[in-house]
């Protein structure tokens, strides 16, 4: 599939508010609209993948979703590893940077048969899991965030959306809203493998709608 240019909402960070209809929408973002209200004719309950690198606008494409459809939005940045986890062979796998083992049994098993999610988030200040939310089935589940399509668990999504941002962009992005040692941190170990991920498993090739972050 051929990219899109990405909506002005989605660069800028504005949330359409919920009054706010499909003609008022960008046009790639009211096709998304239209994409999933065909998808939830068809289906009792759908699962909607935001792949993407940092900074990208995955988190903000998935508030505009849940104001639209008051949906169910999950992201995959609850599931970082745990330190104990953290194992030079588990960082030098593609995709490695992300629990999948828990990722697949509280969140990927549960969608699939349609039960309560018993979501736990991992506390990135103390790097511990959180108690259990639960979180109710609901017809429309967005899932957000790198290594959401990870082979490990099966397409159990229906539609699968890829956010491609430019280097120079991501930069900036990530430099205003990062102090400078955690942004040197994206750039020389997170992004990097965020990229063998996506190389690795072809992910944008994979998506059915591939948007270009301008």
């Amino acid at each position: 599939m051929q990219p899109e240019k990405i909506f002005d909402n989605l660069k800028e960070n504005k949330i359409p508010s919920r009054e706010a209809d499909r003609e008022s929408a960008e046009p790639q973002l009211r096709e998304l609209y239209i994409k999933i209200d065909e998808l939830l004719q068809q289906k009792i309950n759908i699962v909607v993948t935001i792949e993407g690198s940092s900074a990208s606008g995955k988190t903000t494409l998935g508030k505009m979703l849940k104001e639209k459809f008051q949906c169910n939005v999950l992201h995959t940045d609850d599931f970082f590893l745990r330190p104990e986890q953290r194992t030079k062979e588990r960082l030098a796998e593609p995709g490695g940077n992300v629990d999948r083992e828990r990722f697949l049994e509280e969140v990927v098993n549960p969608l699939r048969k349609g039960e309560i999610i018993q979501y736990r988030r991992l506390d990135c200040s103390t790097f511990t899991l959180l108690p259990a939310q639960k979180i109710e089935p609901n017809r429309l589940t967005v899932i957000e965030g790198a290594y959401s399509m990870h082979p490990t668990f099966g397409k159990y999504y229906d539609l699968s959306i890829f956010l491609d941002i430019t280097s120079d962009l991501q930069k900036e992005r990530i430099m205003i809203r990062n102090t400078r040692d955690k942004a040197e941190r994206f750039f020389k170990e997170w992004i990097p493998m965020e990229h063998k991920y996506f190389d690795t498993f072809h992910i944008k090739e994979k998506c059915d709608i591939i948007w270009n972050v301008i």
